[in-house]
């Protein structure tokens, strides 16, 4: 599934692009809503549809200088998951 982004606010990084700031969610393009639910017009949530929800996670994204928080429900319905370990176990013992 192909996420596009809603944020609360927005900046414009130095090579011109308009890129989200602030919380960000994830945006089914077509839809009037987020992946968890919120309005997007009644939140005052600004569309992003040239942006990837993937390009927007602060860990990996490119377009995460400005953002403060991901939605946790939005990242669980994008397919995150909580229990997720960030190592693996490459000799277990017997």
């Amino acid at each position: 599934m192909r996420a596009a982004v809603a944020a609360t606010g927005s900046w414009t990084d130095p090579d011109g692009f308009r890129t989200p700031a602030g919380e960000v969610h994830a945006w089914l393009p077509g839809t009037n809503q987020t992946l968890c639910g919120i309005p997007i017009k009644k939140a005052r949530l600004g569309r992003f549809s040239h942006v990837d929800w993937a390009d927007v996670q602060p860990a990996t994204g490119r377009d995460a200088d400005q953002v403060t928080s991901v939605c946790h429900r939005c990242a669980a319905g994008m397919g995150k998951r909580r229990d997720e370990k960030p190592w693996t176990r490459h000799d277990p013992r017997p």
